[in-house]
């Protein structure tokens, strides 16, 4: 999926302001004829017209193609999705209804409902913001679903991306699986804890060779198939230090690259399978707000363990294309339960101000050393000053951050707003007094 810009920096408000308030929601009373109309076949997406004045919008959806197939509203960094129907079978039409804010928005279909989908257009609202009047636990219940529906559309266009790369890499194209292997491998770093949520499948997917042999388990899937794109010289050293490259190892034989590459495909699957099944959504809505908000956490968490020090992708110096996924992910999580942060009043404001800087700084700094859409450079070029820089701006983030779960689950009458303004303004404290943050930081970053 094209994320147009790949900014880290958090979606501006007009923007951010869309997520929450605009959901799917029920409205059977309003009329067919004022709906704007979606026509979906196998290779396009048609609208009845590219804007709209702000308020509720229903996008009636007929699918003229021969697949099932789905429709999305997308935000104006064409990653976060607004809104989405699916399950739209051939010759059937649903309708999808949200409150859209005044903003730049993308429509997109997705016949056969994974890929990349097709017709992706520009939409704009234009008009004044909407004021909302919404139960606190109707817009909670629609930042649940709004995460589920980002990491179904992640998975989705994991599954066929994968198939590609397989492909190259068991034809031994080796040049265009090494070009392929960072831009796949994002798609599944925007949404990873939910994987390393099911047990052994993270580790099948994604462990490194030191952790899958100090843990007994076979080696399996996307740095399993690096080592062999990138072969390594015959004394280099494993990501631990002091094991050999080649100990134990040999490059895959045409084989062996069949089998490795068939095991990847079984277990994305049995991700998307997952995800698309009643126990992920039993799950979610289990963790309510604060497994999105969690979420945020784990990502720069999964930067702060891996990514930061250069050992997720030893061989192919590859890492900041993971590091900068695992941000786009948190931030997004975060843009979910943004609003009831800045819900609890002015302590509030200045909390999410602060995250946002955080995001931006993230960006400017990354942006030193490319992009995911241009690439970046490899992770071994990154001077000791580089990486500490990254490494702070990182462990300012997960912070404040820990504090956000609290807030977004927290009441807004009297006695819970006493709580949620001393926990913001412990956050703001912490943030602000270098000597505290490192106290609070749960992970040593890298040793510098």
């Amino acid at each position: 999926m094209n994320t147009l810009s790949r900014s880290l920096t958090l979606v501006a408000a007009t923007a951010v302001g869309s997520l929450v308030l605009a959901g799917c929601v029920a409205r059977a009373d309003q009329a067919a004829g004022d709906a704007l109309t979606v026509t979906s076949t196998d290779d396009s997406c048609e609208i009845s017209s590219a804007s709209s004045a702000s308020g509720t919008l229903n996008f009636a959806v007929t699918n003229a193609g021969s697949e099932t197939t789905e429709f999305y509203l997308l935000a104006s960094d064409g990653l976060r999705i607004v809104g989405e129907v699916e399950n739209i079978a051939p010759g059937a039409s649903r309708t999808l209804t949200v409150l859209a804010q005044p903003g730049d928005y993308y429509t997109l279909c997705k016949p056969g409902m994974i890929g990349d989908g097709v017709g992706r257009a520009a939409f704009a609202v234009t008009g004044e913001a909407v004021e909302v009047d919404a139960q606190d636990a109707e817009l909670k219940q629609q930042a649940v679903d709004l995460y589920a529906a980002f990491v179904k559309d992640q998975v989705g266009q994991l599954v066929p991306a994968v198939d590609d790369f397989v492909a190259a890499y068991v034809a031994g194209d080796d040049d265009t699986a090494r070009a392929m292997f960072p831009q796949v491998r994002a798609y599944y770093e925007r949404i990873e804890p939910v994987a390393e949520a099911l047990g052994d499948l993270d580790p099948r997917i994604d462990f490194r060779e030191v952790d899958a042999v100090a843990d007994g388990i076979d080696w399996t899937g996307f740095h399993r198939i690096e080592k062999d794109l990138w072969v390594p010289a015959t004394d280099a050293l494993n990501s631990d230090g002091v094991t050999l490259a080649w100990q134990d190892w040999a490059p895959s034989t045409p084989e062996q690259r069949a089998d490795f590459g068939d095991l990847l495909i079984a277990d994305v699957q049995e991700l998307y399978d997952y995800v698309h099944g009643q126990e992920f959504v039993d799950t979610l809505e289990s963790q309510g707000i604060a497994g999105v908000s969690n979420g945020a956490i784990a990502l720069l968490d999964e930067v702060a363990t891996g990514k930061i020090s250069g050992e997720e992708d030893w061989w192919s110096g590859t890492d900041l294309y993971d590091f900068a996924a695992n941000v786009e992910g948190s931030k997004m999580a975060f843009s979910l339960v943004r609003d009831f942060a800045l819900s609890s009043g002015p302590d509030g404001e200045e909390l999410v101000a602060l995250i946002d800087d955080g995001y931006a700084q993230l960006e400017a700094e990354l942006a030193e050393f490319g992009s995911l859409s241009d690439g970046f450079v490899s992770y071994g070029t990154l001077t000791e000053a580089d990486k500490r820089t990254l490494s702070d701006q990182i462990m300012t983030g997960n912070t404040v951050l820990d504090r956000i779960t609290q807030i977004a689950e927290a009441a807004k009458p009297a006695a819970a707003a006493v709580h949620v303004a001393a926990s913001l303004r412990a956050a703001l404290t912490d943030a602000y007094d270098p000597a505290r943050r490192g106290a609070h930081c749960r992970t040593s970053l890298i040793d510098l």
